[in-house]
């Protein structure tokens, strides 16, 4: 009777042991949502907005112009990421200046592509520096992206592979295949910090993309005459060269008949002989 009470006893013990550990398990999983939750609350709540411009204009001189833009831009703290100048020629024609020279005529249009990464506080006060700089604005656009979002994201996530990797590491050993997860794990981590740096970069310095460019332009300039008919000899001059040409040609011919004297030797002794058998019969 002793030991069947002893048994109860130890079997009611070990079924309270494990309802006090899923307790406090419940207690542990509940504060661990609580903290993540909070964590989430007190998380950098700063907006992370990523501007970004556009402007196309005509202006007097794009080469000026971009003068006047590289010295605007470093004065607002900003660098010049991309540039480039180029002409497009609308057409071009060629008149006679004289018997050797030709005067060459172009018209031709400028255009400019500029991209600059400008402080974003300071971005509505550069778009109105380059409004006076414009004849006329083709188009204007300013686009706005939040991306506090994907910040916050990455950041609680870096936080937990920091956790993650923590565990990890109380656990592995050199032969365990937990090393390797832990490397995965940190270079994902990395990864996410460099997404958040980039994120910090692009809403501290805003891109702005700038195409001008200028009415067309008329080059004159002289060149050579590339016509090679117009550097032939007068009429009267070439009449006199074809006949002289044409008497050397004649002279050829006598030659050239000179040199078959045998042949004509041969037919007039023919001619002979025919003409002597011809009056025998008759």
């Amino acid at each position: 009777m002793k030991r069947n009470i002893i048994a109860i006893a130890i079997i009611l013990g070990l079924f309270g042991c494990q309802n006090a550990e899923k307790n406090h398990e419940s207690v542990a999983s509940t504060d661990a949502v609580a903290l993540d939750s909070a964590s989430v609350a007190n998380a950098d709540n700063t907006e992370k907005i990523v501007k970004t411009a556009d402007m196309r204009f005509r202006v007097k001189d794009v080469q000026n112009t971009k003068e006047k833009l590289s010295k605007a831009i470093k004065a607002e703290g900003g660098t010049v990421a991309e540039f480039s100048i180029q002409s497009v020629v609308q057409g071009t024609d060629k008149v006679k200046q004289s018997t050797d020279s030709l005067k060459e005529i172009t018209s031709y249009r400028t255009e400019g592509y500029l991209v600059a990464k400008v402080p974003s506080d300071k971005l509505d006060e550069f778009t109105n520096t380059i409004a006076k700089m414009a004849v006329f604005i083709d188009n204007q656009s300013l686009k706005l992206d939040d991306q506090s979002i994907a910040y916050l994201a990455n950041k609680l996530k870096a936080e937990n592979r920091i956790e993650a990797v923590s565990r990890i590491n109380k656990l592995a050993t050199k032969k365990s295949p937990n090393v390797e997860t832990s490397l995965m794990i940190k270079d994902d981590l990395i990864d996410k910090k460099i997404e958040n740096m980039l994120i910090d970069s692009k809403v501290k310095y805003s891109n702005i993309t700038l195409n001008f460019y200028q009415d067309n332009t008329i080059k004159t300039m002289i060149v050579a005459n590339d016509n090679i008919y117009d550097y032939k000899p007068a009429f009267a001059t070439r009449l006199w060269l074809n006949i002289v040409n044409g008497w050397s040609i004649f002279m050829e011919f006598i030659l050239a008949i000179a040199n078959l004297w045998m042949l004509i030797l041969v037919g007039v002794l023919g001619v002979v002989v025919f003409r002597y058998y011809r009056a025998r019969r008759a």
